[in-house]
């Protein structure tokens, strides 16, 4: 198990934010990050990855808790990349998984058939309840990129957990942990939101949601951390960005013949 990426973000005693590391050193595709939450005696996973990241990510889990503890598994939408190991998690955990309520009918295809312990959770958002009644709010983010997507909010931590928004995409050989100094990582972050956010104005109103938040790191599924600083220097990048439909005539000329 490569476990030399892996970090505790946070920790009071009782609870913990932990990023489990990436397949950093695999050439294969683009690396993902996993997040796990540690509240007293229960446990919840963010975005666990897709079948061949299984094995490491199961690997890392169990160092911090038994799997029979783990009690919610959170997508932030339905990319392969997200959940396709879904079955496999279903398959070792009794827990509850939570999806947008839009790619309920997909899950199928991804070999899920029993949806029982499927939450499914509403365009709103929602909250991921703790016994002791400590709660993780489900923000909404949609059409950032996927159309039914959603960000965790942990407000003991202050870590909001931002799926593809903020991610960056290193070239080979590049490679940090957490953004040192924004100016230079957005060259590290421009193509892939242009091309992969549906439009300014749904930036602006993602931006106006978490600002009301109080947050001292984003996490985000591929790539560097933010801090603090980056990460408000990043809030103010997004919701200028003209992306996607803004730049449509731009896309589709580099098509054109």
């Amino acid at each position: 198990m490569d476990s030399e990426n892996i970090i505790t973000l946070f920790d009071n005693g009782k609870h913990k934010f932990i990023f489990l590391g990436s397949e950093r050193k695999s050439l294969e595709s683009i690396p993902t990050n996993q997040y796990l939450i540690v509240h007293n005696d229960e446990g919840v996973l963010l975005d666990p990855g897709g079948v061949h990241v299984f094995p490491r990510v199961l690997a890392s889990v169990v160092e911090f808790i038994d799997l029979g503890k783990i009690k919610h598994v959170f997508y932030s939408h339905q990319d392969p990349d997200v959940s396709s190991g879904i079955t496999l998690w279903d398959s070792v955990l009794e827990t509850k998984f939570y999806i947008s309520k839009l790619w309920e009918r997909f899950l199928p295809h991804f070999g899920v058939f029993e949806k029982s312990r499927m939450v499914l959770i509403e365009d709103s958002g929602g909250k991921i309840k703790f016994k002791d009644g400590a709660e993780l709010h489900i923000i909404p983010a949609h059409f950032l990129h996927s159309t039914g997507n959603f960000n965790l909010y942990d407000p003991t931590s202050k870590i909001l957990f931002s799926g593809d928004i903020g991610v960056s995409v290193f070239p080979e050989g590049k490679d940090m942990v957490f953004v040192e100094n924004f100016s230079n990582h957005i060259k590290y972050i421009e193509g892939f939101h242009k091309r992969y956010m549906a439009s300014n104005k749904v930036c602006k109103k993602w931006v106006d949601i978490v600002k009301k938040l109080d947050v001292e790191q984003m996490v985000p599924q591929h790539g560097a951390i933010y801090k603090k600083p980056e990460y408000k220097e990043f809030l103010n990048w997004f919701e200028s960005l003209e992306c996607g439909t803004d730049l449509i005539d731009n896309i589709y000329k580099v098509g054109a013949k």
